[in-house]
């Protein structure tokens, strides 16, 4: 098991934790399932309620039912749903294949449930890396929602900040950009993909590997994991989704962000002072970098900055995170 303070880097971006919580299915709620692409079938949990309809998404690693305790706090104003996503929960698994997993594709998801429930401009919350699913609908397809809400999901995933380093998201592009070279029809279009791969991709991503190769220094060696684990649904699919995010630089949509700034941060097991202060500092300018990159999208983004907060900031900090829920939905036309 890795250190504690290595897996919260994780955790914090991907919110891999609370399905490991064995939280009990208790609340009172309808279950169907709603075909998204042929042969993948999605959970879809409705908690009831009247008014507006509200559409939660999970994080990575979790389904629909980690709102169990949160969503029935929203029903006496919303008519209240979730979606698992799939590869999760009680939803389908299809085969890893190019895309299966892409951010678009998961985007994609989510408006097809909408379409077959016949949802008309919900208010769509995510939690976590749901924040790519956000900003993926409302780049492509913003009259869809009638806003957005970011549960500490607003991080590279859901917004590219150029200041901030993330090697998964900026090697994904890199694979796109040399297929694409592989792709194109004539010289000119292939020299103008290589010079650009040239002067920005493959200097930036040198840089990424370098960032990362100092912090795998820091972690110990251990041994490898066994196939069945890393073949895991639980280690396969997640790993699908990291590998489909993308870059978002417009978020078209009326949005509220809320960020745990800073996070509670736990501190490493053992003890490790210095470790734990040089995380801290890291996270906070990530936080910082981001939250401030939605508040220059404009005027219809609100952003909230819950000090000391869990990850599972809707958990950590219900009352305050519900406040701002119901005084962004009420400014929605």
């Amino acid at each position: 098991m890795p250190h504690l303070r290595k897996m919260s880097v994780l955790l914090l971006s991907c919110g891999l934790t609370y399905a490991q919580r064995n939280v009990p299915d208790s609340t009172d709620h309808k279950v169907e399932f709603v075909t998204v692409e042929t042969g993948v079938k999605l959970e879809v949990l409705d908690w009831g309620g009247t008014g507006r309809p509200v559409v939660l998404l999970a994080g990575l690693g979790d389904d629909a039912h980690v709102f169990d305790k949160f969503a029935p706090k929203l029903t006496d104003k919303y008519h209240v749903y979730g979606i698992t996503r799939r590869g999760f929960g009680a939803s389908d698994t299809p085969p890893v294949i190019e895309g299966s997993y892409a951010a678009n594709r998961l985007g994609d998801d989510v408006i097809a449930v909408l379409d077959e429930l016949k949802l008309s401009r919900p208010v769509v919350a995510g939690h976590s890396i749901a924040g790519e699913e956000l900003s993926s609908i409302c780049s492509r397809y913003p009259d869809r929602v009638a806003g957005l809400i970011y549960l500490d999901a607003g991080y590279q995933y859901a917004l590219f900040v150029a200041t901030q380093r993330d090697w998964t998201i900026d090697g994904n592009e890199l694979k796109r950009k040399i297929d694409a070279i592989g792709k194109a029809t004539t010289p000119q279009e292939q020299r103008a993909l290589v010079t650009e791969l040239i002067k920005s991709d493959l200097p930036l991503y040198a840089e990424d590997m370098t960032v990362r190769l100092k912090r795998l220094q820091d972690i110990p060696d251990r041994p490898v994991p066994p196939e069945a684990q890393t073949k895991s649904r639980a280690f396969v699919i997640p790993s699908a989704v990291v590998a489909g995010e993308r870059r978002y630089t417009q978020i078209r949509c009326p949005v509220l962000a809320i960020f745990a700034d800073p996070h509670h941060i736990v501190p490493a097991v053992p003890a490790d002072p210095k470790g734990d202060a040089e995380f801290a500092a890291r996270d906070l300018a990530k936080v910082q970098a981001q939250s401030k990159a939605f508040e220059s999208l404009g005027s219809n983004v609100h952003v909230v900055r819950i000090p000391d907060a869990d990850h599972y900031v809707f958990s950590s900090n219900e009352s305050d995170v519900l406040k701002e829920i119901n005084a962004f939905i009420a400014t929605l036309p």
